[in-house]
């Protein structure tokens, strides 16, 4: 838990931060933070990845995954589901002060909470008791709060409680589930991840809509894995 409790704090840090910088965040400073950011999780990911020892397995795991997000568009549902929480508590109150409240506290919760980084963050404490990819959404978070909260006020702090919540319950669901998993099954989900976590540093620093990666639907990946560990395991290769 260690990891979301320090998530939570960044993001509760960042919007007191934001609160005070009425004047709202200079864009040239959250820029280069944003590319410096990218650049690590690229980092992150890519060392997550390469911890791999079975390409096989990873590559199938990323694939299948990929087919099967896309049939059941997790990408497509869950920017629906974000729109629907916008346009619900956000519409016609965002004029009045209580509205920019709920504003914040709505925008806040989405962007924090629906990601693949706060599944995959949360599946590491839990399974590998490792924090690093939270650590660097903490970092994210932290800035994201502090440019929200610039603008939207106190509510962005808010949203650290969902946050809370939402990792920590995947993070003890994963923990629970870890005396069922072999040491190569968890070494493979880590894998996938952190090829997952790769496509999420590419598309923050590209910030292209024709190039990006839909990592949304590539998370059956991370559970595939489980499968294919198994499976070729079996076969005499």
């Amino acid at each position: 838990m260690l990891g979301t409790i320090v998530n939570a704090g960044a993001i509760i840090a960042g919007a007191l931060l934001g609160n005070l910088l009425k004047n709202g965040f200079p864009e040239k400073y959250k820029s280069v933070i944003m590319q410096g950011v990218s650049l690590a999780v690229i980092l992150i990911g890519l060392s997550m990845a390469l911890k791999s020892q079975n390409i096989l397995v990873l590559t199938l795991s990323i694939v299948s995954g990929g087919i099967l997000g896309e049939w059941l568009r997790i990408e497509e549902r869950l920017d629906s589901f974000g729109q629907k929480l916008e346009r619900r508590f956000s519409g016609s109150r965002a004029a009045n002060s209580d509205g920019l409240f709920i504003k914040g506290f709505v925008s806040g919760s989405l962007v924090f909470c629906v990601g693949a980084m706060a599944i995959m963050g949360a599946l590491e404490s839990g399974l590998t008791g490792r924090h690093t990819t939270l650590f660097i959404k903490s970092i994210l978070d932290g800035v994201t709060s502090t440019v929200f909260a610039s603008s939207m006020g106190i509510g962005v702090a808010f949203s650290a409680l969902p946050v809370f919540l939402y990792q920590g319950a995947i993070t003890l669901a994963a923990s629970y589930v870890k005396p069922f998993l072999t040491e190569a099954m968890i070494t493979e989900m880590s894998a996938a991840g952190g090829l997952l976590i790769f496509g999420i540093g590419i598309n923050m620093l590209i910030n292209s809509d024709k190039l990006r990666i839909k990592v949304g639907n590539l998370l059956p990946a991370i559970f595939l894995a489980i499968l294919f560990v198994a499976l070729v395991g079996k076969l005499p290769l």
